[in-house]
């Protein structure tokens, strides 16, 4: 096997277990306050708020650490922090201990993720960088999709101790790849040599703006999903729902996410397509309002099915045209992390506020969200018109 194949299988190995071993960590983490502390969905959404505020500063900053000081410093730094950080959190009996490990843990996740972004690009020709970008999608929304489905599970044979114990050993093994990754060398790429199979390769001023669109709607997303995830404990109380069957019913946008990322990897027609970002930002809005005030369990996994295809083209859009548009990849993903820190933020900020205000509607979060998810969209709008109004001024010019 070839320097370069080893080194694709283990980077995405390794991004496979981050997913799986955070998901099921960050995820699961509610139930427990939920189960063991009398957390509602307003203390919840305000704990999914500061660990969104935590990723927002240090995701930007991780990525400028790998940029600067190497991707293998970042990655040992990162995965050591969180493997310290579950050994704290497993002996700790406290809400604010848990509270402050987590916040732990999503320090040394920043500089994990902007790092693997990189990783799977890296020595990539420009016209090979959309399929990788495609198998890095896959690769962590199917650990992902699995964490949460059988997160529910685990917890019901294995107790709440092995959110803890599961990651930790997970983040050992991921030490161990990362090392052996490391001394791989790979070989030279001649950028070239290979023609660019894509006739239709929009110009880097083009590109740049679409880079920039996304990053203005992948927050977004990330809005409807940190409050999602931080409100499943609620979602499943209404349903009267067991943690292992809220992992069954509420993990299905999750493999909507994956279907979605396999056709976008081999379907290229949605690149530098602007309807394509306002339709999934369109869909992202009903989705979701669905989701959290659905009377009942069928329309909640209906809907669910909707919104995992909406925010697997946010997220494709994003992370694509970061790597697609920069040299900087590590810096460039730091940032398209830092947007996804800053969605986790704002929407459980919002969605907490609003039932700290009105606690006797239980879906005024969720109307919240949705009209913070309507500015959004309003954003992309006014941000696509802008471009195109600054487009025709130069082309009258000429």
């Amino acid at each position: 096997m070839n320097a370069r194949r080893q080194h694709q299988i283990l980077g995405y190995t390794i991004e496979g277990l981050n997913s799986f071993g955070t998901v099921l960590y960050f995820t699961y983490l509610y139930f427990l306050l939920h189960a063991r502390f009398g957390f509602r969905d307003t203390q919840n959404l305000a704990v999914a708020a500061l660990l969104g505020l935590v990723y927002a500063v240090a995701a930007w900053q991780g990525g400028k650490f790998g940029q600067r000081h190497g991707n293998f410093a970042a990655l040992k730094l990162g995965f050591g922090l969180m493997a310290v950080s579950y050994l704290i959190a497993s002996q700790l009996q406290s809400a604010a201990g848990q509270i402050i490990s987590a916040a732990a843990v999503s320090l040394g996740m920043c500089f994990t993720w902007p790092v693997l972004e990189a990783l799977i690009t890296e020595g990539e020709t420009p016209e090979h960088i959309p399929h990788a970008v495609g198998i890095y999608n896959i690769t962590w929304a199917w650990t992902n999709a699995g964490a949460l489905f059988i997160g529910g599970t685990i917890i019901e044979k294995f107790g709440y101790a092995s959110i803890y114990w599961l990651p930790f050993g997970i983040v050992l093994l991921q030490l161990a790849l990362t090392f052996r990754l490391e001394k791989i060398i790979l070989p030279a790429v001649e950028k070239t040599a290979v023609p660019l199979p894509n006739a239709h390769r929009p110009s880097p001023v083009r590109a740049k703006n679409f880079q920039q669109l996304a990053w203005l709607a992948n927050p977004f997303a990330y809005i409807a999903i940190n409050t999602l995830i931080a409100a499943l404990p609620g979602v499943a109380a209404k349903f009267q729902l067991t943690p292992m069957f809220a992992g069954f019913a509420c993990s299905l946008w999750g493999f909507a996410r994956l279907a979605t990322f396999v056709v976008l990897w081999r379907w290229d027609g949605w690149h530098y397509r602007f309807r394509w970002l306002t339709a999934a930002f369109v869909l992202l809005n009903i989705s979701f309002t669905l989701i959290l005030v659905a009377p009942g369990l069928p329309v909640v996994l209906m809907a669910q099915v909707f919104f995992g295809a909406a925010i697997g083209l946010i997220y494709y859009s994003s992370l694509f045209y970061s790597m697609d548009a920069s040299d900087t990849k590590s810096e460039h993903g730091g940032i398209h992390e830092a947007a996804i820190g800053i969605g986790n933020c704002l929407g459980p900020a919002a969605g907490a506020t609003a039932l700290w205000l009105a606690p006797q509607n239980p879906s005024t979060g969720a109307w919240a969200v949705t009209g913070l998810l309507l500015t959004g969209l309003g954003g992309l709008l006014w941000r696509r018109a802008l471009t195109q109004s600054k487009k025709l001024r130069r082309e009258s010019v000429g």
